[in-house]
């Protein structure tokens, strides 16, 4: 076991998915000597060499579109979309391509060996273009998987599962959460399971429900309302596409509550396809409306980025209001 953070853990994965395996390899903008501008790939190329780390020019579609090729003819690429937000000029190369390659072909072809990896969310102080939380996009896309993880023990099992899925796998870094804090991490490989969402807290009362950067603001307004008295159950969606129905609809049966917390806006966010289900799988266990706290319907903003955020503070009174309903 070591100390890592989640950038750490990050390298690690790909470090350890270089070394079991001679197809993966990892390319974007200044990856390679640099590191990213993260530093999330540092020292792979030393290590690997220019054929297995590398920069591309700036162009996602390209990145994109190479990494399709590449994952077509059996290899592992591992893409680096330098912020999730400029992951739009490869979102023809993604629906269209990477999503529906084994559909296209009737599975004589796919590009099931390729990952990409791209940080996303705010509260780095990025304002518009650095600070997006671009899920909801692509959960609408049958063909692809989304991972989103928590911290770095999560990080380094669901990037390592994510590279040898046999589907096209979009991995969301929360960035700000990649220094925040260390955790124990296993030096060995290991994986963990796409799809299965993990119950990180028991509680009665409500269920709460997030992903990601999200995790730890959930889990703060938990703590503040269990000083009130209310018991909270926590889940880690974990994998948006496919997501955990049965494990959510388990936990609101019992508790009778749901808050969904994300930083995406309200409008189409994922939250609402949650809500969604767990009506029609719940309905008559409910005890409140299914409540969410999300982001605001605007592009995302810098001076008022802190009124923005769905914080721990809007989640507790969410809480409340969802107890006393």
């Amino acid at each position: 076991m070591s100390k890592m953070n989640l950038l750490q853990a990050v390298n690690n994965a790909l470090d350890t998915a270089m070394a079991k395996d001679d197809s993966v390899f990892c390319f974007g903008e200044d990856v390679g000597h640099f590191g990213g501008v993260f530093r999330a790939t540092s020292h792979l190329q030393e290590k690997y060499g220019k054929t297995r780390c590398f920069n591309t020019p700036i162009t996602e579609q390209g990145i994109v579109g190479f990494a399709n090729g590449a994952a077509a003819a059996g290899m592992r690429p591992v893409a680096e979309i330098q912020f999730a937000d400029y992951i739009f000029p490869a979102f023809d190369q993604i629906v269209n391509e990477t999503a529906k390659y084994r559909y296209r072909s009737g599975n004589e072809f796919d590009v099931g060996g390729l990952t990409i990896r791209a940080p996303y969310g705010g509260g780095i102080h990025g304002a518009h273009y650095h600070s997006q939380s671009p899920e909801a996009f692509f959960t609408h896309c049958p063909g692809l998987k989304i991972v989103v993880p928590r911290n770095p023990e999560q990080a380094k099992g669901l990037l390592l599962a994510s590279i040898f899925d046999p589907d096209p796998v979009i991995f969301f870094e929360p960035k700000k959460l990649y220094r925040a804090s260390q955790g124990e991490v296993s030096d060995d490989e290991y994986t963990l399971p796409l799809g299965k969402a993990e119950v990180v807290r028991t509680g009665t009362d409500i269920t709460l429900v997030a992903w990601g950067a999200q995790m730890p603001v959930v889990e703060q307004a938990a703590d503040m309302a269990e000083q009130d008295g209310v018991s909270c159950e926590i889940i880690d969606l974990r994998t948006l596409l496919p997501w955990d129905r049965d494990t959510v609809a388990d936990s609101v049966c019992k508790t009778g509550r749901l808050l969904i917390n994300h930083e995406a806006p309200r409008t189409s966010g994922f939250g609402a396809e949650i809500a969604a289900e767990i009506q029609q799988a719940c309905f008559l266990y409910l005890e409140a409306p299914i409540t969410r706290v999300t982001g605001l319907d605007t592009p995302f903003p810098l001076a008022h980025e802190k009124e923005y955020m769905p914080d721990h503070l809007k989640t507790y009174e969410a809480i409340k209001a969802s107890l006393n309903y």
